[in-house]
Formats: C-alpha cells, structure tokens, sequence
C-alpha cells in the first residue's frame, strides 16, 4: 500500500513523501496515529496543491530577502554608545542593537537572531552578515561611535 506522510516517520521518511508499505503497518500504525494518509486520487492531488503552495510561499520569501538584501547590502550604519579611554566601550554591541539601527535608518525589519556577530566592545568599523535566507545574505558595515 501506498501511503503519504503527513509527519516525518523515523526510518520511513520526510513530511509529504509517498512510501510503499506492508498493508498491516499502514492500517494499523501510521493511519490511526495521523502519521500519513493513504494514497488515492483526492489525496494525491492535495499533496500536488500543498507543494505548489508551498514553492509559492518560498519563491515570495526569497523575492523578500532580494528586496532587503538590495536595501541594506554594503550599507553604513552607526551606533553611538558610552565610551572610555583607547576606543573601548563600557559594555559591548550586539545583534539587538544592530537590528534596531537598521530597522531605524533603513525601515527594514531584520531578527536580532539572523544577525551574525560576535558582541562588539571596541569602536570602529565592523563587518557584520545579516542571514536573510537560506541563499541570501547581506554585509552590513556597523561604525561603533563612544559618547
């Protein structure tokens, strides 16, 4: 029997693959726990729609991420913080405050956690890559000012 997974099954496969197994393993385990349905016309054709919603979805995610890319990307930044001696901060700069900055200057919403960095405890020019996707990325230059 034919069945298509709705969840992934360990051993058998991923969400949304079609699998042939025993008739008693599908009647008795996977149909009855929701782990798959069985694989006739109707749901056959769900799946088809279900995937091609699916590269919708992605394909307009990715156009975002083009946008975003194009409007942040090689861009200058800068972020004034408190300060001592010899360029070092009292405290350091980390993804948080980039993505405020660049939501500010740039009217671009970006997760602190697509942000990779390590904190930033002296002032300068740092290079910092935004994660936008899993293709796309982005090179922000953060100028780190003391107050």
């Amino acid at each position: 029997m034919q069945v298509i997974l709705k969840e992934d099954v360990k051993s058998l496969g991923k969400k949304g693959t079609i699998v042939k197994v025993n008739d008693n393993y599908a009647r008795n385990y996977i149909i009855p726990r929701g782990l798959g349905v069985e694989a006739n016309k109707a749901n056959l054709n769900d799946l088809k729609l279900q995937n091609a919603n699916a590269a919708k979805i992605e394909a307009a995610k990715v156009e975002n991420a083009g946008i975003t890319k194009a409007a942040i990307d090689g861009k200058k930044v800068t972020i004034s913080v408190k300060g001592g001696k010899d360029g070092k901060l009292f405290g350091s700069v980390t993804s948080k405050e980039v993505a405020e900055a660049l939501k500010e200057k740039f009217k671009v919403d970006v997760d602190k956690k697509r942000i990779v960095m390590e904190p930033i405890k002296t002032t300068g020019i740092t290079e910092v890559t935004v994660k936008l996707h899993k293709e796309i990325n982005a090179t922000v230059n953060v100028e780190v000012e003391a107050v």
